[in-house]
Parts: C-alpha cells; sequence; structure tokens
C-alpha cells in the first residue's frame, strides 16, 4: 500500500510538472508569437472565439433563467416569507456571482467545447496529422494550441456576464410572477450595495484562470504524447478530471482570499 502511495505521489507530481511544461511553453508562444502570421491567427482566434462563445449563448440564457428560477426566485420567495428579503442582494452576489455563475459557465465550455478538443487534436495526433504539420515547419503550439487558449479565456469571461445579466432579470421576473414584496429598484440597489470592488476583479480573474485551464488541459492531453485511436476517450477523461481539480484549486485560493 506504502508503495502504491509512493508512487501515486510520483505519477501526480510528473504530471503536474509536465501540465506546467506545457503551460509555460503556450504561454511563451503567445507573448512571442501573437502578432507573427497575424492573417491566420487572429482569423483561427475569432473562428474559435464563435465556437466556444457565440454559439453557446442559447444554451447559457436557457441556464440562465434556470438558475434565475432555482436560486434567486426561489431563495428570495422564501426570505420573504421570514421578511428577510433585504438579503436578496446578498444572497445573488455571494451564492450566483462569487461561485455559481463563473463554475457553471466553466463546465459548460467544459463540456461543449473542452471535451471536442481533446478528441479533434487526439485524433489529429493518432492519424499522424500533428507530425506531418511539424515536419512542414508549422509550430504546433502556435497553430492549434494558442488560439484555442485565448478564445476559451475569452469565452468564459463574457459567457459568465452574459450569464449573471440574465440571471439577475430573470430572477427579479420570478420574484415578481410570486408577488413578492421587493421593488425593483431596490432589488438592484441591494445587489449593488453587496457587490465590493475587488468582486469585479475576482469575477474576471478567475473566470480566465478557469478558460485557460480548459484550453490548456485539453489541449496537452490531445497533443502532448503520443495516442491512439482508442486511447482518446481516456485522454477526455483525464482533461476533464483535470480541468475540474485545477478549477477547484483555483475557486478554493479565491474563496479564501475574500474569507480573510
Amino acid at each position: 500500500m506504502i508503495n502504491s502511495l509512493g508512487q501515486g505521489v510520483i505519477r501526480f507530481f510528473e504530471q503536474v510538472h509536465e501540465l506546467g511544461a506545457f503551460a509555460l511553453i503556450t504561454i511563451g508562444v503567445t507573448f512571442t508569437k501573437l502578432n507573427k502570421s497575424k492573417r491566420l491567427i487572429h482569423p483561427l482566434i475569432r473562428k474559435h472565439i464563435f465556437q466556444s462563445g457565440v454559439q453557446l449563448m442559447p444554451v447559457t440564457c436557457f441556464l440562465a433563467f434556470v438558475i434565475g428560477f432555482i436560486v434567486v426566485g426561489q431563495t428570495i420567495a422564501q426570505l420573504s416569507r421570514v421578511g428577510a428579503q433585504n438579503y436578496a442582494g446578498t444572497v445573488m452576489v455571494a451564492v450566483v456571482v462569487r461561485e455559481l455563475g463563473p463554475i457553471v459557465a466553466t463546465l459548460l465550455v467544459l463540456a461543449r467545447i473542452g471535451t471536442s478538443t481533446v478528441i479533434e487534436l487526439g485524433t489529429s495526433r493518432a492519424m499522424g496529422e500533428i507530425e506531418a504539420l511539424e515536419a512542414l515547419g508549422i509550430d504546433s503550439i502556435h497553430y492549434l494550441v494558442m488560439p484555442r487558449v485565448i478564445s476559451l479565456a475569452l469565452a468564459v469571461f463574457a459567457l459568465t456576464v452574459y450569464l449573471l445579466i440574465l440571471t439577475m432579470f430573470s430572477g427579479y421576473l420570478f420574484v415578481f410572477a410570486q408577488n413578492v414584496q421587493l421593488q425593483p429598484w431596490t432589488y438592484f440597489d441591494q445587489i449593488a450595495a453587496a457587490l465590493r470592488w475587488d468582486d469585479f476583479l475576482i469575477l474576471g480573474l478567475k473566470t480566465v484562470f478557469f478558460g485557460l485551464g480548459i484550453g490548456v488541459i485539453s489541449c496537452y492531453e490531445g497533443l502532448a504524447k503520443p495516442l491512439r485511436l482508442e486511447e482518446v476517450s481516456k485522454a477526455t477523461n483525464r482533461a476533464v478530471g483535470k480541468t475540474v481539480a485545477l478549477c477547484a484549486i483555483i475557486d478554493a485560493i479565491f474563496i479564501i482570499y475574500l474569507i480573510v
């Protein structure tokens, strides 16, 4: 048992080392080659932003109305029964703005885009297409990884903001439908009063880090090691597990900051 535990710890640190090295290479390529071959790379970035952001807006809209009904509407309705509807803004900020909104947007992008990225790149690696690109002198990090990482960071941030705005309005609609005595200007004043200046900074940093994590891990699992076609599904599962773990660690760091 001790040997198994030790081997597990060693494998964990090896994975962290390899993933960290891949992330540093991606960051280096982003800063040094962002404007290199921009007639090719910039349209790729816009294409991936459309796929990972714009195309997910209808699903995000649906989830916003669900969250508005389940979390905001029901919570405020229950608070009003005990005369505590004045805490609606605090609940909205603490539950939805700081935690639920970024997490839901991240999981949506991970499920729709992160998994498809691993499958696409892993299949290309298994079919030898990546080696063919590198034989032609094309940097796979510059051409395949960097546009995806940038677009995923921007997409998670934008979808989170979109989700939060719709959740605020849909939540009040459900509150209004339940005849709760809470005026709209009072509701939004409570939200504004509960927000701190660093909530905006934390929201931006958290969502960008979540998006970067999805991009780096999904590209790493698809590209970093040789794969066979039957191993692509396992690589996808590993990418999902690692991304969820990384996002949980990042979220915990920000929670500790808010508590302290």
